[in-house]
């Protein structure tokens, strides 16, 4: 294992190896897990290390912070296409569209590579039962991991979370404990029972090894590009822990020279729920650049989240401030979609790419969408559009914009008539 330690993402303080807390315990600030990249460097030069028995995120070992691929969960997680999608493109103008499908993972969500890699570390480290907080993807991934591991998993939801999801999370086995308020209710409660029980937190933006198993997502996207970077990649965002591992991946790339440049990252967010947006915009219109920020004087003011989005609807951002660095350190751009242009784009990415996605997928391509119409991304730019989980997840939306069947009499003339 190549891990060398941590380093708070607010303050800078940095932590040894063996440091078996969440946050930082100056700041309480979230942890980025540090690496000795001249080792992983020197391996690299040496043959191709991403050749083992495991071909999916796991075969990325020497950048993550395990020991060996035996601790991992028996299902596939990861290895999603990354598919060129020229008519989606065309109708914004884009000549280089690709979108990534993260909804062919294993319980139908990018959250499985966080919570994979979640199992994997709780199993080297003696862990017995692990624990979330989750609006649904998160929890219904780590049941989905954690059943196929026989580890013992209790998930907090909100009331409120969509019945697919919940429906994901029993038939997994979990403990569900569905409570009476938003999903940052269900996150505190989560974070007090796990400190009274001992039990592995598995929480988004608390967790420090969340990031590392989502960063595995750009390994596959650059490694499918030909170990060339694309240009900018638009990510769907709520609390900030992908859009932060879809940066932390390409910084990983570029120190061990992998690839050689870093692309921008576009942070999308519903008009309901965009505290991490407000953030990035209020830091540029006082002129900051990356070089120009005190990240210790930085904060990301709360919202009241309200949005069709539920995968990306958050109050507070646990991981806001590795977002907000996201965007700012690679020049990126932050970018609202409102409810109806969201639902809309649900229909757009199913027709014109055969992708069937859920509201916070579609919310990135209403938001790229609106980039490319305000002249703010140039055409023949190379993009990837983040694709987070499937449209099964939440039917309930999707028949919103999906049109009516045509209900016809059982009989040939009927059927024809119509037809047309």
């Amino acid at each position: 294992m190549h891990m060398t330690g941590y380093q708070c993402i607010n303050c800078g303080a940095t932590l040894a190896v063996d440091f078996d807390g969440y946050v930082c315990p100056t700041c309480k600030g979230n942890l980025d897990v540090q690496y000795d990249y001249d080792t992983i460097r020197a391996a690299l030069e040496k043959g191709d290390p991403f050749g083992g028995a495991r071909q999916d995120q796991f075969k990325y070992l020497p950048f993550l912070p395990i020991q060996s691929v035996e601790s991992a969960p028996p299902v596939r997680v990861g290895a999603t296409p990354l598919y060129p999608v020229p008519r989606l493109g065309a109708v914004a103008g884009l000549n280089n569209l690709y979108l990534k499908d993260e909804g062919l993972n294993p319980s139908a969500s990018f959250k499985d590579r966080a919570s994979a890699l979640i199992l994997a570390r709780a199993r080297e480290t003696g862990v017995q039962v692990v624990c979330g907080a989750s609006t649904g993807n998160a929890g219904s991934s780590m049941a989905c991991m954690a059943a196929s591991a026989e580890m013992p998993c209790v998930v907090f939801v909100p009331e409120k979370a969509p019945p697919a999801k919940i429906a994901q999370l029993l038939i997994y086995g979990a403990k569900v404990m569905a409570v009476r308020g938003t999903y940052d209710d269900a996150f505190d409660l989560c974070a007090k029972v796990c400190a009274a029980k001992g039990w592995f937190n598995r929480n988004t933006g608390f967790n420090p090894f969340t990031r590392e198993g989502k960063k595995t997502s750009s390994f596959e996207i650059c490694e499918q590009l030909d170990w060339k970077a694309p240009d900018r990649v638009i990510v769907p965002t709520g609390d900030g822990n992908i859009i932060s591992g879809i940066w932390k991946g390409m910084k990983d790339l570029y120190a061990v020279g992998l690839i050689d440049q870093l692309p921008r990252i576009d942070c999308a967010q519903a008009e309901g729920s965009a505290a991490i947006t407000h953030a990035v915009h209020r830091l540029r219109e006082y002129g900051k650049t990356p070089l120009g920020v005190d990240w210790r004087s930085v904060s990301i003011e709360p919202v009241s989240a309200d949005t069709v989005a539920d995968s990306i609807s958050v109050d507070d951002p646990r991981d806001g401030m590795a977002a907000l660095r996201a965007v700012i350190e690679s020049g990126g751009q932050a970018v609202t979609a409102s409810d109806e242009e969201i639902l809309s784009a649900i229909k757009d990415v199913a027709r014109n790419s055969g992708v069937f996605v859920e509201p916070s997928c579609a919310c990135a391509w209403a938001c790229l969408r609106k980039l490319a119409e305000e002249g703010r991304v140039e055409k023949d730019e190379r993009i990837v559009c983040l694709m987070t989980g499937s449209g099964l997840k939440d039917i309930q939306n999707a028949r919103k914009v999906a049109g009516e069947p045509t209900v016809i009499d059982p009989d040939l003339d009927a059927a024809l008539a119509a037809l047309g």
